[in-house]
């Protein structure tokens, strides 16, 4: 049945990658909180700023890279510069870099091994070479259209 112009193959394509997305991230929240006390929010922004120049991005960059609004990211660089995962630094007269610290650097570490696991077990290791590089080739397309349509 069509629902709101989606054709039956489109409704269930939706409802698959939506329920699929979920339970993946999910999955993904509960490892991380479990074996380090992480969010997926707090590992990312730490993956991205260990990839930095520097241990270093300024805030709009941040954003940019981690597809986030400005909003969400102030209150996320709050909650772990409190917790000493990063810290501001200041650049020119107004500007602010977030900078990782050690102790965010070895937060990361220390949860990397989990997590790749989890994501193998949950993820990459239910498909095949071929499949992979076919989620590979969906996800890119479809985040390129994204990027674009934002611009």
């Amino acid at each position: 049945m069509e629902q709101q112009g989606l054709t039956e193959r489109e409704l269930r394509a939706w409802r698959s990658f939506t329920e699929m997305q979920y339970l993946l991230m999910a999955g993904i929240e509960q490892q991380l909180q479990a074996t380090s006390g992480m969010s997926t929010a707090d590992y990312a922004v730490l993956s991205l700023l260990s990839e930095a120049p520097g241990g270093r991005l300024r805030p709009y960059e941040l954003a940019r890279v981690a597809g986030w609004e400005k909003s969400r990211l102030h209150h996320q660089l709050t909650r772990m510069s409190t917790r000493g995962l990063i810290i501001r630094e200041p650049y020119g007269s107004r500007g602010r870099y977030a900078v990782i610290t050690p102790k965010g650097l070895a937060a990361l570490k220390d949860a990397f091994p989990g997590h790749a696991a989890e994501v193998r077990r949950l993820l990459t290791g239910r498909l095949t070479p071929e499949q992979l590089d076919q989620l590979t080739g969906i996800a890119t397309s479809i985040r390129d259209h994204l990027k674009a349509d934002q611009q």
